[in-house]
């Protein structure tokens, strides 16, 4: 009986796994941008809780789709939304961010930045059905990490979070956003993966390894 109850706790850690090493990953990027313990440990509370809020940008409708059913041999008809939105953790609370430390940089600098790091993106980044935009996040992080360094290394992490931020939203979801829409049925979500999402997780490794 106690084997049964190890077994299980060894399961429950290990699907909790993935999400520790991501809290340890958000911590110290969100630390290399100078925030207060306090105020990390917020931004750690704020976003688990708002991953899971989408706010609709327009209306929404419900469409009648028919598709496949039955290995493919039937077919059936569903109701499924079709609209727009943005996820408050996975996006909005990235933006914030942003917001908050885009003071201490230099416009000029920071725009050359987002265009590059939103043109690797762009090419890294594709619609996968029911899965959403997929995206490779190395050279993103790359170029983040070797524009912060040479254009603003006073201030390195914290352009290198911006840029990051700011390129993968312009590069994976804006730029793609025709094409996802189509393939997705009407529906998208703009940082809809949450804090699992590559618009936040982007910014924050790119903080984390400028600020090493």
């Amino acid at each position: 009986m106690h084997f049964v109850y190890l077994f299980l706790l060894f399961i429950f850690l290990l699907l909790l796994t993935p999400l520790l090493v991501t809290l340890v990953v958000v911590y110290w990027g969100l630390d290399f941008l100078s925030f207060s313990l306090p105020a990390v440990l917020l931004f750690l509370f704020a976003m688990l809780i708002a991953s899971f809020i989408n706010i609709p940008l327009g209306g929404k409708r419900f469409v009648k789709i028919v598709e496949p059913s039955f290995l493919g041999m039937g077919r059936r008809a569903v109701w499924r939304s079709q609209g727009l939105s943005i996820n408050l953790g996975g996006a909005l609370i990235p933006l914030m961010i942003v917001g908050y430390i885009l003071p201490r940089l230099a416009i000029e600098p920071l725009l050359v930045g987002v265009l590059v790091v939103s043109f690797f993106s762009f090419l890294g980044a594709k619609f996968i059905k029911d899965k959403g935009i997929m995206i490779s996040m190395i050279l993103p992080v790359l170029f983040a990490v070797l524009f912060g360094l040479m254009l603003a290394p006073e201030h390195a992490a914290e352009f290198a979070f911006s840029a990051g931020v700011l390129g993968v939203l312009i590069g994976a979801d804006l730029l793609h956003l025709p094409m996802a829409l189509k393939k997705g049925g009407g529906a998208m979500s703009i940082g809809g993966a949450g804090i699992f999402d590559g618009i936040f997780l982007v910014g924050v490794f790119s903080a984390l390894l400028a600020g090493l």
